[in-house]
């Protein structure tokens, strides 16, 4: 037969200690204050990589501006020299064409009869220029004019008497040798009337004279600058660039005016002249 025995609850009383309590306390703040500690190192150690990075960033590129500065100068000394010429040439050849100047004048005392009186005589110019062989797109009327004509009396006053009526004609003759039948053929037909105002010498294409006159003008231009180049030690390089002037042609023949009763014109129309001028840069090599 088994007796129980009756149970003895066991309970475990932990008396308070100040000593311990303080003990702990400080412990605590111990840790507190470590943690604290740890995490302004690593702050620290943080700031301090970013600004290297920063540094390490920011020095090629104020490393760099020197660098490039240098390269600009490099390439502004290491930039070739040049040369800068002008150049002319010219070109003649024998004129193939003439062009008049001719036309009608009349003086009456209203201007009714001096308008009537220059129209009758243009109209006589026109007759015989065709008559003559010049075709209607070869004749171009320049100037018409009509004005008063003023004459002065005794006591100094300026007075109307009449009227001066004209008109001039720029007429092409492509036949040379006929040029101063012409002149003479207006002569004869227009009497007191006409006007022989000049004549000028030409050719009808003027483009092939141009051509050759450049093409001696680039070459002038060409040698100037090689001349250039062997006097200061260099070669002549590469054309930088190229400008042409107006082209001009001098040396037109003309004869002045003259009474309408000369029977002919001797003529001399020499050779017309083309002159171009070029204006060029090469590099010194």
């Amino acid at each position: 037969m088994t007796t129980s025995q009756p149970r003895t609850a066991c309970t475990s009383t932990t008396a308070h200690d100040p000593t311990t309590a303080r003990t702990s306390t400080a412990r605590a703040s111990k840790t507190v204050r470590a943690s604290t500690a740890g995490r302004a190192a690593r702050l620290l150690a943080a700031t301090a990589v970013l600004g290297g990075l920063l540094v390490g960033t920011a020095g090629p590129a104020l490393a760099a501006a020197p660098g490039r500065t240098a390269l600009r100068t490099t390439a502004q000394e290491a930039a070739p020299a040049t040369v800068s010429v002008t150049g002319s040439g010219r070109a003649a050849a024998a004129p193939d064409l003439a062009i008049l100047s001719v036309g009608v004048e009349a003086t009456r005392k209203t201007a009714k009869e001096a308008m009537a009186a220059q129209s009758a005589g243009a109209k006589t110019l026109l007759e015989v220029l065709r008559k003559e062989g010049i075709a209607d797109r070869d004749i171009r009327t320049d100037s018409l004019s009509l004005s008063p004509v003023y004459t002065q009396n005794t006591e100094g006053e300026s007075k109307v008497t009449g009227y001066q009526a004209g008109q001039s004609f720029s007429v092409k003759v492509r036949d040379l040798d006929r040029t101063g039948q012409v002149i003479g053929a207006v002569n004869d037909a227009t009497g007191d009337a006409g006007r022989i105002n000049g004549v000028v010498f030409d050719v009808a294409d003027p483009s092939a004279l141009r051509v050759k006159a450049r093409e001696a003008a680039f070459q002038d231009a060409y040698e100037k600058a090689s001349q250039h180049a062997r006097l200061s030690g260099h070669r002549l390089g590469r054309l930088v660039s190229l400008s042409e002037g107006e082209s001009v042609r001098p040396g037109h023949g003309a004869v002045p005016s003259m009474p309408a009763d000369e029977p002919g014109v001797p003529l001399a129309p020499g050779e017309i002249e083309e002159q171009v001028t070029v204006s060029a840069v090469f590099e010194l090599i």
